[in-house]
């Protein structure tokens, strides 16, 4: 987890790593010195039990510690409107948690003429995978152009993005809803809450590793300065 860390510390934040070996009751003691909660990507997949289907032959074997002690986090950020930010399989471990569901394959979902536009798989090796349009009037849009002057920002506004996952969100869970999709093929890659004065934020991508760039650095500060206003 170094990448997040160094992320989070980059924007002024002070990062707490929570083992996914502790028991619920230390990950709760944790908690009490938090006043914000990162769900990082992972290579596990979210069990599709719990958001009602069974399982894809391409679906990876889930994680249950770390979906535990996701549960614990999300449900302690909720309960004291502590800020969230889901990154990639983090954006799927929120949106189940909240009701929602996930697309299990990518390829399964998208009709054929749209499979081979992108490859969401093209891993941390692929600095620009795609580009994703975002939502004008979204908490992300305006984290996303905030350096940049008015008459600079694009109509569609896009950001170039990494892509390391098969899965993606399909319906938005409660209190969430899609601000940001993939250009070329529509798949969801930005989900936000909706209520007001509770930072929720979760990206498909990965903002950690290019954390260099604006947008990504503005992220991570988002989330900091939010949990400032706390």
């Amino acid at each position: 987890m170094p990448q997040y860390e160094r992320a989070v510390a980059l924007a002024g934040g002070e990062p707490v790593r929570i083992s996914l070996d502790e028991n619920p009751a230390q990950v709760r003691a944790l908690l009490k010195s938090c006043v914000g909660v990162l769900l990082p990507g992972s290579k596990a997949d979210v069990d599709p039990r719990r958001f009602g289907e069974t399982k894809s032959p391409h679906t990876a074997n889930a994680d249950p510690k770390r979906e535990a002690v996701d549960d614990i986090l999300i449900e302690d950020a909720y309960a004291h409107a502590k800020p969230v930010l889901g990154i990639c399989y983090g954006l799927q471990s929120l949106n189940v948690f909240r009701g929602g569901s996930l697309i299990q394959h990518i390829l399964d979902f998208l009709p054929e003429e749209k499979r081979t536009r992108v490859n969401h798989e093209a891993g941390k090796t692929v600095a620009v995978a795609h580009s994703v349009k975002v939502d004008r009037g979204s908490m992300l849009f305006a984290i996303a152009t905030s350096d940049s002057p008015t008459e600079a920002i694009r109509n569609p506004f896009s950001v170039p993005v990494n892509s390391s996952h098969h899965q993606s969100a399909d319906a938005a869970g409660k209190g969430l809803h899609i601000v940001a999709r993939c250009i070329e093929d529509d798949i969801v890659e930005a989900l936000e809450g909706t209520t007001p004065d509770h930072f929720v934020l979760a990206v498909q991508w990965h903002p950690e590793r290019s954390v260099e760039d604006p947008v990504s650095r503005n992220i991570f500060r988002a989330l900091v300065e939010a949990t400032g206003r706390r």
